[in-house]
């Protein structure tokens, strides 16, 4: 049996009920498959992959807290530190019914490879609770942040983890969160990342995932050929990401007809209204529903369907696994010439397949929306300083970075022989430089 086989084997043994990261774990290390085996005695002599799926530390504990009605609520929280090679931990901290071990663990791992990428000094990790903050008062969020935080924080710090916002944690988790910190160690520190301006934050943090996104998007096209201006794109998700990839590609002259939430998604044949969808989704924090109210032109649609629409690009940019491969099929047959993600995973290991065999240019999470994670370091640079960049100054250090992620991806796809295969080209640049750092470290 090869190496890759047998890790891949490990790891379902040793970690049962994790499907989400045996997906993780099988799909880097299939695409790894060429450089693993030029480099396989040395590699298995000391236990590299091993190593590299293995957390170098996981966290589990309760979250004791009381809502508006004086009842006592106990959920469990994370955070799994993976790779501490290249850099402290990052990663962000994800607030959610569906979070658990595995899913943790899962984002952890793809995250190390996501984060070297970006040629900055950061590790990977991942963590969060089983917490649903819809629906919740702003003082129940921050009496659960304040409890999370009184755990964490024990495992956190400006040079060793420095978590940031996931899905249901935005700037008032992150703010009631450092608070509890502060308040907890007496320290003023750059300990997490997506603070408010006022206090330590960084300008475009809010934008720079759905930016960066369309950057990569941009220069992925171009080193085949095809310009943005003027295409057609379906977008999924409402949320942050989707908001400013929205933004970002009508800036650069592309026209996005889609978007949806968890309930439904919206068809807008004249593209979509963004000051609309900010109103409904950003102030309002309302349902898509509301929003064919104001455009009688856009139609909603309950359930799933934003893949069916025929575009030039798609970007799903919503949760894990929402691009099945009957979806991709629908994308293939209306001549999509693109798939970029904006979210972590959101495309099945047999749809990226699907996809890929024909012929779709695609270009995994990991690299296409690293912009976050790479503005997330660029705060803790600042916060290091104590400097505050401008909005123009760290736009244009993560456009540079996302357009450096687009040639390393494809240069290494390359040397391997697997042109167009961006997939392989993330996995291979990261895997090489997390590789590097840790046969310099010894064994650790």
């Amino acid at each position: 049996m090869s190496y890759v086989d047998e890790i891949i084997q490990e790891v379902v043994v040793k970690n049962p009920s994790e499907p989400e990261f045996h997906q993780a774990v099988k799909e880097v290390l299939e695409s790894l498959r060429p450089v693993i085996e030029e480099n396989e005695d040395s590699y298995r002599r000391e236990a590299l992959l091993e190593r590299m799926v293995n957390p170098e530390r996981q966290i589990k504990f309760r979250v004791p807290w009381v809502d508006d009605q004086g009842q006592v609520h106990v959920n469990t929280g994370y955070r799994v530190q993976f790779n501490s090679s290249i850099g402290p931990y990052k990663g962000g901290l994800r607030f959610h019914p569906s979070v658990n071990l595995g899913i943790i663990k899962f984002l952890g791992f793809e995250q190390s490879f996501k984060n070297a990428l970006t040629g900055l000094p950061i590790g990977g990790g991942k963590g969060g609770a089983d917490f649903d903050p819809k629906g919740k008062s702003d003082r129940e969020i921050m009496a659960f942040c304040q409890s999370f935080m009184t755990e964490l924080y024990k495992y956190i710090g400006c040079g060793s983890d420095v978590p940031a916002g996931d899905i249901g944690v935005g700037a008032r988790e992150i703010g009631y969160m450092y608070g509890q910190y502060k308040r907890i160690t007496g320290l003023y520190e750059g300990v997490l990342t997506g603070k408010g301006l006022s206090y330590g934050g960084s300008l475009a943090r809010t934008e720079a995932t759905g930016y960066g996104l369309l950057y990569l998007t941009e220069e992925i096209l171009k080193i085949n050929n095809i310009k943005l201006a003027g295409k057609t794109c379906a977008v999924s998700g409402s949320g942050n990401v989707a908001i400013y990839a929205i933004e970002k590609a009508q800036q650069l002259g592309a026209k996005v007809v889609t978007c949806s939430d968890s309930n439904g998604w919206i068809y807008d044949p004249k593209g979509i209204d963004l000051e609309l969808l900010k109103e409904i989704k950003e102030v309002k924090r309302a349902r898509l529903t509301e929003y064919v109210k104001a455009r009688p032109d856009a139609q909603y649609h309950d359930g799933r369907g934003v893949w069916s629409i025929k575009v030039d690009i798609a970007l799903p940019c919503a949760t894990q696994n929402e691009l099945l491969p009957e979806d991709a099929k629908q994308l293939v047959e209306n001549g999509c010439l693109a798939v970029c993600e904006g979210a972590n995973m959101p495309t099945t290991f047999e749809a990226t397949e699907y996809l890929q065999e024909h012929g779709v240019i695609f270009a995994p999470g990991k690299a296409a929306n690293a912009g976050g994670v790479a503005t997330s370091a660029l705060e803790m640079t600042q916060n290091s300083e104590r400097l505050s960049w401008t909005f123009d100054e760290v736009d244009a250090k993560l456009k540079q970075i996302m357009v450096d992620i687009t040639h390393n991806i494809d240069s290494a796809a390359k040397r391997y022989g697997h042109e167009g295969n961006y997939v392989a080209g993330a996995n291979i640049a990261g895997f090489e430089k997390i590789v590097n750092a840790m046969t310099a470290q010894g064994i650790v």
